[in-house]
């Protein structure tokens, strides 16, 4: 696709993904315009005021439960890629109704939206927490992503296509725990929840390119995965803070042990690429012809971050928490 001519908004346009894909875009694909969306006058200011000021870059606040606000932003866009969610669990849990206003009513909003307006793609980014959720933003996540496979039987194999990326925790992003031990170590004790626990792991600029080149191969219903490397936490422990006592304080409600990325059931719809899974959706209107040459999953197949058969190393655990902390 012709970068240099198109028209993006990215919702949630002000957290960590969304400065990253600002800032990756800008400088690689060269837009002809970027819409940052989101809420937070605040925030937008920051970011402007942060280096955030190019030409080619349209602060719009708004909400994605505001349906007519999405419909005037979206006019003449051509490229939506949806970011904004409620994403810290115990908030969800303790606020459910407002997770789901902006989960899942906003996610129709941002369908809707695009197909009033003529968008021509539309990706919307997920969680492997919504992969068999036992919380109730991950199950937000997994309504909003059958949501967006479903919405391409509304554009009739026209525009707008959609389509989700689904990846793992976020390196150093807002509200991750390195930025926690990282504060934590100043009093010389860490909280774990299980020393067990494992995560996949992704960086945020991965996860921006990952998005870019899904949106560049996306014929719409999928929902791409990256291949990832797994981490246990008491590794990263050991990287961030080795000296300090480790307290260990119980799982959290709606909390697991481990994660998934694709579950024993979705494999039987899912391919293997290279560098990627794509999970193909059931409804008559997707063509296997889309992905000729793909590889098919054996019939037992799950994605898990403890049954993973890549895992990062202590040295890529320093090299991946050092911007984050300049005493590494």
């Amino acid at each position: 696709m012709n970068w240099t001519d198109s028209v993006v908004l990215v919702t949630g346009g002000t957290g960590s993904f969304g400065k990253k894909f600002t800032e990756i875009l800008l400088k690689e694909n060269r837009p002809k315009k970027l819409i940052i969306f989101s809420r937070d006058e605040l925030k937008q200011h920051e970011m402007r005021v942060g280096g955030f000021n190019h030409p080619a870059i349209r602060y719009f606040v708004g909400d994605v439960r505001d349906l007519d606000r999405l419909r005037r932003a979206m006019h003449g866009v051509d490229v939506v890629v949806h970011a904004a969610a409620l994403k810290q669990v115990p908030a969800c849990e303790y606020n459910p109704i407002e997770a789901v206003k902006t989960n899942v009513e906003g996610a129709r909003n941002v369908i809707d939206a695009a197909l009033d307006t003529g968008v021509k793609k539309v990706l919307a980014l997920s969680t492997d927490k919504a992969v068999s959720p036992i919380n109730l933003y991950g199950a937000t996540k997994l309504v909003a992503e059958k949501l967006f496979v479903q919405a391409n039987a509304y554009s009739g194999g026209a525009n707008p296509t959609f389509s989700c990326v689904r990846y793992g925790n976020v390196v150093g992003s807002r509200g991750s725990v390195i930025p926690l031990f990282i504060e934590q170590r100043k009093s010389g004790t860490v909280t774990v929840t299980d020393p067990a626990m494992t995560r996949f792991w992704i960086t945020l600029d991965q996860g921006v390119r990952f998005v870019i080149k899904c949106i560049e191969q996306m014929h719409g219903g999928e929902v791409f995965i990256p291949k990832l490397p797994s981490m246990n936490i008491m590794d990263l422990v050991n990287v961030i803070a080795p000296k300090c006592k480790v307290e260990n304080i119980g799982i959290r409600g709606g909390e697991k042990l481990h994660e998934a990325l694709i579950s024993n059931e979705e494999s039987q719809q899912a391919l293997e690429l290279e560098q990627m899974y794509v999970i193909q959706p059931t409804h008559p209107w997707w063509k296997e012809k889309n992905w000729e040459g793909a590889q098919k999953l054996p019939k037992d197949f799950k994605y898990t971050s403890d049954g993973n058969k890549e895992w990062l190393s202590s040295g890529q655990l320093e090299d991946m928490v050092r911007e984050f902390d300049a005493k590494l």
